[in-house]
């Protein structure tokens, strides 16, 4: 398989040298004043609070945007941006295809970290915890609200998969909505679902003045236990 050559020639092209070390360590803020003193009691109100206000913020794009962490088999740890879409029965929800390079490493591995960048707000949330397939059911309600296109796109992908060229996927999109035109009902696919983080840990954490940041964390031992708030050092 060969890949566009466009592609080769920006990987030869000399790094801009107006980009120095200097450059880049100067790229720093200061950050603000507003402090972290308290938080709810239930770290998932917390968090539903805080989700709010980044939702609100015209800088945010996708507030519910979340760096999901995985340990596959091969011990190796890979990173990627997935969409929270629920905040239910204790935990995270997003959804995903089930033969995915997450997939698989979350069916070796049930322990996954989230992390919510919202950096125009000066916040972080950083979750550990375990991950769950939610049922079939459930998988189901939320398909049928996705859009038509979204829903193609679950049939024409095979996620992590790979792909001989564009054009294969966009074949493969048009086959899918040909077989479900739009405004067709477009069954979920069986290799498509919800995953379900529930956390162990959940940081919050506000920039402060002079990179005195504040971090209250709660933590437990098992999803059956009572979380316990504790503050830590920058």
């Amino acid at each position: 398989m060969t890949l566009d050559t466009t592609m080769n020639q920006d990987r030869d092209q000399t790094p801009d040298q107006s980009l120095t070390r200097d450059a880049i360590r100067a790229m720093r803020r200061s950050y603000g004043d507003v402090g972290l003193e308290s938080l709810p009691a239930d770290p998932l109100a917390a968090f539903s609070i805080w989700l709010k206000e980044a939702a609100a913020n015209e800088y945010i794009v996708e507030a519910n945007a979340m760096v999901l962490s995985t340990l596959g088999g091969d011990e190796k740890i890979s990173t990627r941006t997935v969409l929270l879409k629920d905040i239910s029965d204790g935990g995270f929800t997003f959804f995903s295809n089930y033969q995915s390079r997450k997939a698989h490493a979350m069916e070796i591995n049930e322990q996954v970290t989230l992390l919510f960048p919202w950096y125009a707000m000066e916040r972080q949330v950083s979750i550990g915890g375990l991950v769950q397939k939610i049922s079939d059911s459930e998988s189901d309600d939320y398909f049928a609200t996705r859009p038509w296109s979204s829903q193609i796109g679950a049939w024409a992908s095979a996620q992590s998969q790979p792909l001989e060229s564009r054009e294969e996927l966009e074949s493969r999109f048009a086959g899918a909505s040909k077989k479900w035109p739009e405004g067709t009902s477009v069954p979920r696919p069986a290799h498509w679902g919800g995953y379900r983080v529930m956390p162990l840990s959940i940081e919050f954490w506000q920039g402060r003045y002079s990179r005195l940041h504040d971090r209250l964390r709660f933590e437990r031992e098992s999803t059956d236990s009572e979380f316990v708030l504790t503050r830590y050092y920058p």
